[in-house]
């Protein structure tokens, strides 16, 4: 792969980059993998399904869909093989695929935290693991992880696994600035707070606590996400980043 200058980089700071995103299939995966490919990036979207909607995707020569569960290691692996070999290493990476469950604690089953930990935390982790030794090896790459309000606060009523697992990818996010700070890797997380998405059905009651008067877009994730992954963005390490219109200031 060809080393790209800082004065080659255009907007976003992401362009001719190799870009991965897990669970782009929809909502917040969907807009950064929007974002990053309008940014001039090619983009890699991971998800168990494929998008059914590609229309702002049809880019052949900059997209790619790789079929991943970020459960399970070998998949993971086969996953960013498949984009290292149509492109190279990855340089962004992206970690959005998640669930969530409203569920009180004691009703919370063994297998149901097993399972929202596995997707929300330990994909994370497999992902970042896959990726970070290429990026050490060139001497750049941004690790750039969605994690929650719910993981500063421990998230509204019944919502435990969930809160849990966002603050351990938040931690996880600061782990890994703090390991390859020296080697040109960025890592930082996202924390949204009731983005319209498909996640919030049934709680957008919420809508009239948040100071800007909306729920938040995906759009206004993806954002974020793009400017983190920039080269405008190379001195911001180990940070949490809100993106809640005001819904908590911490």
């Amino acid at each position: 792969m060809t080393d790209i200058s800082s004065s080659e980089v255009g907007h976003g700071g992401v362009a001719g980059r190799i870009a991965a995103v897990t669970g782009a299939a929809q909502g917040i995966g969907r807009a950064v993998a929007e974002a990053l490919l309008a940014g001039g990036a090619r983009v890699a979207l991971l998800d168990v399904r494929a998008p059914e909607d590609r229309s702002a995707l049809d880019q052949a020569d900059n997209t790619m869909f790789a079929e991943c569960d970020v459960t399970s290691e070998p998949s993971v692996d086969a996953a960013f093989s498949q984009v290292e070999a149509a492109w190279g290493p990855v340089d962004i990476l992206v970690n959005n695929a998640g669930i969530f469950a409203i569920q009180p604690l004691e009703e919370t089953e063994l297998g149901d935290w097993d399972q929202m930990m596995a997707v929300n935390l330990t994909g994370c982790f497999l992902c970042s693991k896959r990726v970070l030794p290429k990026m050490r090896e060139r001497g750049w790459g941004r690790v750039i992880s969605i994690g929650s309000s719910a993981g500063k606060t421990g998230g509204s009523k019944n919502t435990a696994a969930y809160g849990a697992s966002k603050a351990g990818v938040m931690a996880l996010a600061k782990a890994i600035a703090t390991e390859y700070a020296p080697f040109g890797i960025t890592s930082n997380a996202l924390a949204p707070a009731l983005i319209n998405t498909d996640m919030v059905t049934g709680i957008a009651d919420l809508a009239d606590r948040i100071p800007v008067g909306r729920l938040g877009r995906p759009t206004d994730v993806a954002q974020a996400a793009l400017f983190l992954a920039g080269e405008q963005a190379e001195f911001i390490t180990g940070e949490v980043m809100d993106v809640n219109g005001g819904f908590l200031i911490d």
